[in-house]
């Protein structure tokens, strides 16, 4: 019984001996019968089929029936899921693994907002990587999907860093022509840096912030205490775009118009 395999077990049948007259023994015979009345059988009276009769079940044909044409009116009811429109659901959806756990991005809804994080070249030697965050690209407070369309946005832009990095980097914060209700709440830059990869925590070499408001220094001065003092001393303050070229190369880094 516990094997994979049944085994079969061949059983041998005992000797039976019938036979159909009335001697001694025979399944006819008186001594097996009660009655001679239980044997008083006129087979002429029987109702037997004839060849028109049929034992099979026509309900059986017609709940066949039934399900075919429900199978049939579904794949009807239900469209074909084109190869054009599966190239066009994975350009609405983009699958990411962000902290060994995979996650599905919304791309239709953060479109506009794409532009937030750009590569701006390289620095020094090797691949070190520009990145540039435009916080005029964020989206508006006042959305009513505000909380969604930000969750998106910010796997978005972790999942876009990890491919735009490669060795050590900086972090170009363009803060200016943002106004208020678009500039993301401590909450989410402080998740943003939680969930980067360590590797990328370690590499970051510098966050510069181009044109700081006075809520950005109060805010920093603020959790300044609540941050590692590694990465408070990555913080640099940039007043000017001109003092920007002054540090790091600009060939490739978009500045937008309204800045």
């Amino acid at each position: 019984l516990n094997g994979s395999h049944p085994r079969r077990i061949k059983l041998t049948a005992p000797n039976i001996n019938l036979s159909l007259d009335q001697s001694e023994g025979s399944v006819l015979s008186d001594d097996n019968l009660d009655t001679p009345d239980e044997i008083d059988i006129n087979v002429d009276d029987l109702d037997t089929p004839d060849e028109a009769d049929s034992f099979e079940y026509t309900g059986q044909e017609e709940q066949t029936i039934t399900a075919k044409d429900a199978t049939q009116e579904e794949s009807e009811s239900i469209p074909e899921y084109t190869a054009e429109e599966e190239r066009e659901d994975n350009r609405l959806w983009r699958t990411v693994v962000i902290g060994e756990q995979e996650q599905r991005i919304d791309m239709k809804v953060i479109e506009p907002y794409k532009k937030v994080i750009s590569h701006g070249g390289y620095y020094g030697d090797g691949l070190n990587a520009i990145i540039v965050f435009a916080a005029c690209f964020l989206p508006d407070s006042s959305r009513t999907d505000y909380n969604y369309v930000m969750e998106n946005l910010f796997l978005y832009v972790i999942s876009t860093l990890e491919l735009m990095v490669a060795e050590d980097y900086m972090i170009v914060y363009l803060n200016g022509a943002t106004p208020r209700r678009r500039m993301p709440g401590l909450g989410w830059m402080k998740k943003c840096y939680q969930m980067i990869d360590r590797r990328l925590r370690k590499n970051l070499k510098s966050f510069i912030i181009v044109h700081p408001s006075w809520f950005i220094r109060t805010i920093l001065a603020v959790t300044r205490p609540f941050i590692s003092s590694k990465f408070s001393s990555k913080i640099q303050y940039v007043n000017t775009l001109a003092e920007l070229r002054e540090m790091i190369p600009m060939e490739y880094v978009h500045i937008p118009d309204n800045i």
